[in-house]
């Protein structure tokens, strides 16, 4: 994944992605992932990752089924790149921006296969 360079920056996330065949019944995987350089404590970290699953988890069903309909698989790694504890509604309303450039994404690399 990191090898491919394929990547998305709104800020304060950054999401790296592949595409794959899909071989399981599973067409989208993601993780999330916070600087320890940014926030020394766990706490934060992890209160950061809670609100970047959470968003995530309420608007992946449309980009979960285009991919499940083309049968590809498309994997995420999610970066919080911001250097202060955010509000769970910008990370939301940021999340629901990144999904939305990668289902145009997904459709672009339709077209092209």
């Amino acid at each position: 994944m990191f090898n491919e360079r394929r990547s998305i920056t709104i800020f304060p996330i950054k999401v790296l992605y592949a595409f794959a065949p899909l071989s399981t019944n599973v067409s989208l995987q993601a993780t999330v992932s916070v600087s320890s350089r940014n926030f020394k404590k766990a706490v934060d970290r992890n209160r950061i990752k809670r609100q970047l699953r959470e968003g995530y988890r309420l608007q992946k069903t449309t980009l979960a089924l285009q991919l499940k309909g083309l049968n590809q698989q498309l994997a995420l790694f999610f970066i919080y790149t911001g250097k202060e504890l955010p509000a769970y509604e910008d990370l939301h309303e940021k999340m629901g921006t990144l999904l939305a450039r990668l289902q145009a994404i997904v459709t672009a690399n339709q077209l092209t296969n």
